[in-house]
């Protein structure tokens, strides 16, 4: 979405819709609008079509004027207000936009709401990630095809916000709706060759570094976890870095993604039913891809790696077999009892290796890492396993801030228990029970002491319904927000 500030009322410019937001039970058309727009509004509100409710939507057709649509979105009450619920009013007004036949909208900022909503960033990024669609192997449309919106300005004539407030929402926006269409690509599409190039596309873009290693050099650097997931793939491994430092920065973060760019479950074959959905087990990756293409434009003053682990999981003659013991990076032995527990493993090589390279003050890693984390947590909150209290906190808190909510589970060292090995030094499943935090604590064993936070995204990656901003298909781009933010607030 093409997005614009203007620090004024729509005059004269055609608009297919005009946005209106309004509080519950305090539908009030804006003070500088039209007369006509203004009697039609009010009129609604006392026929109670329209209340302002949370998620409400209605199309009001004017007589005349320069919009031919006024959408009024409702927010909620103005005591529970806040930044998601601000963010999800804009995605409602995104997707419907987005689904309208128009070619250019408009957005009334919303006057009368609470302090440090960030309402500008909030509603710019709200109304780019409602309106992200996937076409990339739909037909172009045809001549006589509903029109497509290239154009959205938002009006502020009572200068609640800035122009450099909504063009870092704008950026925040577009660079989940990155993570989100790498996500969505099929597994013959996005492959680890495909994600490398990818990262070299951002990297170069926005002025960072990247480097991508090949199997040989994981082979002299003694990842056998991650060569051993790939062992029967024809696609080549890639583990991408990139770096990006700034001047007179202050600290280093590692942000570690799980990138299987597909995963059978190997010789542990999964069931067939809803195995295309696993081409989403790299979103741990794209959201890291995402994260670095914000922090590239958006410049926190901390240094921030992003290391991403790329590979497909799959059965061949020489793929990994149940009972088969791997050497890591750090030289610990682990005994493969369920080659469908790799993402573990890769990720395992990979934060050993950042922490050695980059010696990070903090790492966080991000995975679609067990199906157990969406029945303990549904779709709607990002399990969290950490070593560090009170890094797990500022995790947290930038979970809530971005809307990436994340939610903190145990890790009393009797979980681990059952990761010890009975022919190696562990193994790399420790049975049903727990499977969250026993895949978490697994990781544990390769951090050390640097604070680290893994989370777990099987169930917030994809699969999300009901939220505004957030689409109703696909991959939904978590972790780029809170990345972001915490980049943002380390200092």
């Amino acid at each position: 979405m093409k997005l614009t500030y203007r620090p004024d009322a729509p005059k004269k410019e055609p608009l297919g819709c005009l946005v209106c937001f309004a509080l519950e039970d305090r539908v009030k058309p804006p003070a500088a609008a039209p007369a006509e727009w203004r009697d039609l509004i009010a009129k609604t509100a006392k026929l109670k079509d329209f209340t302002g409710k949370a998620g409400q939507t209605l199309t009001l057709i004017p007589r005349s004027g320069t919009a031919q649509r006024i959408l009024l979105v409702g927010l909620g009450e103005r005591a529970e207000l806040d930044r998601e619920k601000l963010r999800r009013a804009a995605g409602h007004a995104g997707k419907a936009l987005a689904g309208m036949n128009i070619r250019q909208a408009g957005v009334w900022m919303p006057a009368g709401l609470p302090r440090g909503l960030a309402s500008g960033e909030t509603v710019a990024e709200g109304l780019v990630l409602g309106a992200y669609t996937f076409k990339a192997y739909k037909d172009p449309p045809k001549k006589n095809a509903p029109a497509e919106l290239r154009q959205t300005i938002l009006f502020d004539p009572d200068r609640i916000t800035t122009r450099d407030s909504v063009a870092r929402g704008l950026v925040r926006g577009e660079a989940v709706c990155i993570a989100r269409s790498l996500g969505n690509h099929p597994g013959n599409v996005m492959t680890p060759t495909r994600l490398a190039d990818e990262a070299r596309s951002i990297a170069k873009r926005r002025g960072l570094r990247c480097t991508v290693m090949d199997r040989a050099r994981m082979e002299s650097l003694g990842m056998g976890l991650l060569l051993g997931v790939t062992r029967g793939s024809r696609e080549p491994p890639k583990l991408i870095v990139m770096e990006y430092r700034p001047r007179g920065a202050k600290g280093t973060l590692a942000f570690v993604g799980k990138g299987i760019t597909f995963d059978s479950g190997g010789i542990s074959l999964k069931p067939g039913a809803a195995m295309d959905e696993m081409k989403f087990d790299m979103c741990g990756a794209a959201a890291v891809l995402g994260a670095m293409d914000a922090i590239g434009q958006l410049k926190p003053k901390v240094n921030v790696i992003g290391i991403v682990p790329a590979c497909e999981n799959l059965p061949g003659g020489e793929a990994t077999k149940p009972g088969d013991i791997l050497k890591s990076f750090t030289g610990k032995h682990v005994e493969i009892l369920n080659t469908d527990a790799e993402g573990r493993l890769v990720l395992a090589d990979a934060l050993a290796y950042g922490i050695k390279q980059y010696k990070p003050d903090a790492v966080v890693d991000l995975a679609t890492l067990t199906g157990a984390c969406v029945v303990a947590l549904g779709h709607y909150a990002t399990g969290a396993i950490s070593n560090d209290e009170a890094f797990e906190k500022k995790v947290v808190a930038a979970g809530k801030a971005s809307g990436d909510i994340v939610w903190p589970l145990p890790n009393f060292p009797e979980y681990a228990e059952g990761l010890k090995g009975k022919y190696a030094d562990l193994q790399n499943i420790a049975g049903r029970d727990g499977g969250t935090i026993t895949g978490g604590l697994f990781l544990k064993n390769f951090v050390g002491d640097v604070p680290w936070v893994h989370l777990d995204i099987a169930g917030t990656a994809w699969g999300v319904k009901g939220v505004g901003h957030i689409p109703y298909e696909g991959a939904s781009g978590v972790g780029v927000c809170l990345l972001t933010d915490l980049a943002e607030s380390w200092n």
